[in-house]
């Protein structure tokens, strides 16, 4: 049976669009071949896992074009594997999926590579053989701290506020945010962290290079010019439901904690938290209503699988063993910031930053941080007059 040439020339000629390829012959062949395996697998193979981590990438492919018996398998397996994975070994699909990275700017990360998050390891067999990266690469090692937010895609006002709430606070502390640029919980996560001029990070089911949903393009443009979109698929490939279950292993595996703040009974939100829960990383649920289905898997977590309950990004903190802020911005107030700029705004007037801090006697840079969030809910309208409470706000 043949197959792609795995020489040295072949591996620099082909990922040249990616960038010069390393000095050493041999990690120019196992970044190529991990390629080539990354296309010719799904996600979370777990067969491809055994047979690379017994034989590197190089000889594990050659061994399968070969066409012998493999101790590492059973023929059954083999047989199997053979018809999944030979099909797909497309150089054409491999030298397009590369263009268009190089395009789109998505970097190919291997584990030879210092920033491989080393942490997504622990998913054993189960782990991704490479990332396709659009970002920025020197974040990727601040993701071993990061904490997980997720959720339902149809979200009710209160998920968003809480999951923006959350996002914002642990984000302007340092703490990267991780979700997966859905609608609903995932969308409200990474926009807040942005506006905290934090780090967030988007792992998609799809190529890295490609928004899904396409309405999240802009988002995920804007995500991807200060943090990471990342994918373990090629380039070109569509986002499928098994790739998405998939993904959630990636979400939960690379991040320290995960928080669940909405799911439905079914939701995908809590196929990550097992993955989490399964790897040993601590899982947080916020409470929601009793009466509200989009927090009956939320409660079911607290209830069956000892989650931690969530009420404040301090809960976050002490989940991932960092602890408070040294000096929380709102550290013996009165009353909530976000009371107390929604009280000095109106509906029908519109005022600018500095009178809203005026009146409610906060610091402007503060005042301007809650208005941010306040608009990113829908609770605020900017115009070039100033800020405005929307009525449904009241």
């Amino acid at each position: 049976m043949t197959g792609p040439d795995l020489t040295a020339d072949a591996a620099r000629r082909t990922l040249a669009p990616l960038g010069p390829a390393p000095g050493d012959d041999e990690t120019a062949r196992r970044r190529y071949a991990t390629v080539l395996w990354s296309h010719a697998t799904e996600p979370g193979d777990s067969v491809a896992g055994r047979l690379i981590a017994a034989r590197g990438p190089v000889e594990a492919l050659q061994a399968v074009l070969a066409g012998g018996a493999l101790p590492e398998l059973t023929p059954r397996e083999l047989s199997d594997a053979r018809k999944r994975w030979v099909p797909r070994l497309s150089m054409q699909a491999v030298t397009d999926a590369i263009r268009i990275a190089a395009v789109r700017g998505v970097q190919l990360v291997t584990r030879d590579d210092d920033r491989w998050p080393a942490q997504l390891d622990d998913l054993e067999v189960h782990a991704p053989l490479c990332l396709w990266v659009r970002g920025d690469l020197s974040a990727l090692p601040r993701l071993r701290a990061s904490v997980a937010i997720v959720g339902a895609r149809a979200s009710t006002r209160y998920g968003d506020h809480v999951a923006m709430e959350l996002a914002a606070e642990l984000a302007a502390n340092g703490v990267a945010v991780v979700s997966g640029g859905a609608y609903g919980i995932d969308g409200a996560a990474h926009r807040a962290a942005l506006a905290a001029d934090g780090l967030t990070a988007a792992l998609l089911a799809g190529g890295a290079e490609r928004a899904y949903p396409a309405g999240h393009t802009q988002l995920l443009d804007d995500v991807a010019r200060s943090g990471l979109v990342i994918s373990e698929v090629p380039c070109g490939t569509a986002p499928t439901k098994w790739r998405f279950l998939q993904r959630n292993r990636l979400i939960a595996a690379v991040s320290a904690a995960t928080v669940v703040v909405e799911a439905g009974w079914r939701s995908g939100s809590l196929n990550t938290a097992n993955h989490a829960d399964s790897l040993s990383r601590p899982v947080g649920a916020v409470p929601g209503p009793i009466t509200s289905a989009a927090s009956a898997g939320t409660l079911r977590l607290i209830r069956e699988c000892a989650a931690q309950c969530i009420t404040s990004a301090d809960d976050v903190r002490e989940m991932l063993g960092i602890g408070a802020p040294s000096a929380p911005p709102d550290a013996g107030a009165p009353t909530d910031q976000s009371t107390r700029v929604r009280d000095a705004m109106s509906t029908r007037t519109w005022r600018d930053a500095a009178e809203i801090a005026r009146r409610a006697g906060m610091a402007p840079e503060d005042a301007e941080a809650i208005l941010g969030l306040l608009h990113l809910e829908g609770s605020a309208t900017r115009t070039p007059a100033g800020w405005r409470l929307t009525r449904n706000a009241v």
